[in-house]
């Protein structure tokens, strides 16, 4: 049983020309840096900068999103080096594919599934509250009943339901017709934020960052399975506020970076794949460090920390300095802008299925291409209609971190599968390189793994059932049906 048999980077390329099985090249750099730009401004943002600065890191939330952005930026020079050099739908799936092997290769994949499935899910009913609010503010109830899951005070959540599928929609219709409008979308997106920043410089007092960086204090101390995993094994105090509450928050705000990596699952619609998709990668993270910063920076001058909203904290900030309209104004970019964070997602973890389908580690039928539209339309499909499940009928608070432990376990496979293909494969022309391997790298893995251990141990253990679950389908699917497996198997017959 060989669970480390490789998918070699010459036949992943050979796969994307097959007729039945490919897509079409229709994104440029722009296209790509606005999708990664649209999926990482949205909740982090909107939500996370309230909860973290008066719970965490007081007026220095900054200062944490920043340093989430260094973890996230170590990983995306490795995802640079891997999608200009194997430019094919997948990401750390079909990297880990090309150069660890096939179980690892299934793993990444069925984590992934995982992480974006549930991103997309928690985003849409995080819209559902926006858009909720907004019909409220023009004398529109929704029932609560149905603008919540069961356990969250509702039966369904039809807003989130309603927005899945319109996205859905779109993203059969075409990817060159979902760019377009994620592109008007993110440019409302953008336009909003830097509103926020520019005019809320006229309410910042100085008091207000007093003291910058408060006092440490001890944290409420989890126990058991509430507690973070640093904590249960080494014995580590977590603390809120001064330099370890800044360091605590990163495994909270890692989420609102969490989507970059998207980039990579178009690289087979990539136009220019090996320039497009590293300007992608780390031009969008880079944009939106810097909007995070300025806006959490801003926030955090316009009201005392201790007094920031946790549920929306810019309409609120400016609700407090007496202006309303900005605050509306901040609600509708909100209910705009998370709509392209749930349509991002979802083409991402479509690619994924479809990549895993071609392989022939799901069924292959997920692989279909739509003949006229020239999308994965079967997986696309599929993967809304469970997003859209998930979100209307599902409890999702609990469940919200096993995105972020999904998701920095594939950057750190990445990171580890560079040095891999360095070593083995040193003659593969890469366009883009990753600098200063392999000290890079190393750093990229610490770094994730010191943001996983942040995270509770529950966490972990969710993380870990799912992929139990991922080793049983693959023992009784994926490595029966493996076309790598086959293609093997008739090398060696006699």
């Amino acid at each position: 049983m060989n669970l480390l048999r490789t998918k070699s980077v010459e036949q992943s390329i050979q796969d994307t020309e097959e007729p039945a099985h490919r897509l079409r090249r229709a994104l440029s750099a722009l296209d790509l840096t606005v999708f990664g730009v649209g999926v990482i401004i949205g909740t982090g943002i909107f939500v996370l900068t309230g909860q973290v600065a008066r719970e965490k890191a007081g007026p220095a939330v900054a200062l944490s999103f920043i340093l989430a952005a260094v973890v996230c930026g170590l990983a995306a020079l490795c995802y640079a080096e891997f999608a200009s050099t194997v430019p094919v739908a997948g990401s750390a799936y079909t990297f880990s594919y090309a150069t660890i092997g096939e179980f690892p290769a299934w793993i990444i994949g069925w984590d992934l599934i995982l992480e974006m499935a549930l991103g997309a899910a928690v985003v849409s009913v995080g819209w559902s509250g926006y858009f909720a609010s907004l019909l409220d503010d023009i004398g529109v109830s929704i029932p609560a009943s149905l603008a919540a899951p069961p356990g969250e005070g509702g039966t369904v959540n039809v807003p989130a339901i309603a927005l899945v599928a319109l996205v859905t929609a779109l993203l059969v219709l075409g990817v060159k017709i979902s760019s377009r409008v994620n592109a008007v979308v993110v440019a409302i997106k953008v336009a909003i934020v830097l509103l926020v920043i520019f005019a809320g410089l006229f309410f910042v007092k100085g008091s207000n960052y007093d003291p910058f960086i408060p006092p440490s204090k001890p944290a409420p101390e989890g126990s058991g399975l509430t507690a973070p995993l640093m904590q249960e094994l080494f014995g580590f105090t977590p603390a809120n506020f001064g330099w370890l509450g800044i360091f605590a928050a990163i495994a909270i705000v890692f989420f609102a970076y969490i989507g970059f990596d998207i980039v990579a699952t178009a690289a087979e619609e990539a136009r220019r794949p090996q320039r497009d998709l590293p300007i992608g990668l780390i031009g969008s993270l880079v944009i939106t460090a810097v909007l995070y910063a300025a806006v959490s920076t801003v926030v955090a001058g316009m009201q005392n920390y201790t007094k920031l909203s946790t549920e929306a904290p810019l309409a609120d900030a400016f609700k407090a300095v007496g202006h309303p309209v900005f605050a509306t104004i901040i609600d509708v970019g909100a209910v705009i802008g998370l709509t392209s964070v749930v349509l991002i997602l979802l083409l991402g973890q479509s690619r994924i299925f479809f990549a895993m389908g071609r392989d022939g580690l799901m069924p292959q039928w997920l692989s279909a291409i739509h003949p006229r539209f020239g999308t994965p339309y079967r997986s696309t499909v599929i993967m809304g209609t469970v997003v859209g499940a998930l979100a209307g009928f599902i409890p999702l608070a609990k469940l919200a971190e096993l995105v972020n432990i999904g998701t920095l376990f594939a950057f750190l496979v990445v990171s580890i599968a560079v040095l891999v293909l360095r070593r083995t494969r040193p003659d593969l022309p890469r366009a883009f390189r990753t600098p200063w391997v392999p000290y890079l790298p190393i750093l990229s893995v610490l770094a994730c793994l010191f943001v996983m251990i942040n995270l509770p141990v529950d966490t972990w253990l969710r993380f870990l059932a799912w992929m139990v679950i991922g080793v049983v389908v693959y023992a009784f699917y994926g490595y029966r049906h493996s076309r790598v497996g086959d293609a093997h198997s008739a090398s060696v017959e006699p």
